[in-house]
């Protein structure tokens, strides 16, 4: 009996992880994540004004190794995907407090972005605050924001060497059909 039960139960929670799914109109939607991030040329970057925008926030640091990888890919991912309307972001963890070991000063972020030629914009998320919302435990992290405000899980562990728009390809193109 407990067995048979147990099955039936097992069999109810899988149709209703199934009904969710459907409902929210893809796997894993959430509601939109709010956030408000600023530019190191002092411009607010809101959620809400990216509303309508295919977004890719690429966060990492600039004292992370990787990162100078990243940032050429990051590069070569904006203007392969810009004609499609993806706006692409590189943000910055580090600290504003110049006490901070983690600090960057928003002209040593700009000096970083011209040294590796990163034309896009350079936004910061010093308490790591926006970072957290999205699900971000380790870095370089990308998150790929749908036109409705939706996120994506957290990607990372991509091959820094590798050709980064061919690795967000698959996730891109589902939330541009």
């Amino acid at each position: 009996m407990f067995l048979k039960n147990r099955k039936s139960l097992l069999a109810l929670f899988s149709l209703v992880l199934l009904a969710s799914s459907l409902v929210l109109g893809q796997k894993g939607a959430a509601a939109p994540v709010d956030f408000s991030l600023r530019s190191i040329d002092g411009q607010t970057i809101t959620s809400e004004s990216l509303r309508g925008e295919v977004v890719v926030l690429a966060f990492g640091a600039s004292w992370l190794p990787l990162s100078k990888a990243q940032l050429q890919g990051i590069r070569k991912l904006a203007d392969e995907y810009s004609d499609r309307g993806v706006v692409v972001y590189w943000v910055s963890t580090e600290s504003e407090d110049p006490k901070s070991k983690n600090f960057a000063s928003d002209e040593q972020l700009r000096a970083f972005a011209q040294k590796y030629g990163l034309k896009v914009t350079v936004l910061r998320d010093p308490d790591a605050a926006v970072s957290k919302r999205f699900g971000i435990d380790q870095l370089p992290s990308i998150v790929i924001i749908d036109k409705q405000g939706h996120a994506s899980e957290p990607i990372g562990g991509l091959d820094p060497n590798g050709n980064l728009a061919n690795q967000l390809a698959e996730h891109l193109d589902k939330v541009l059909d």
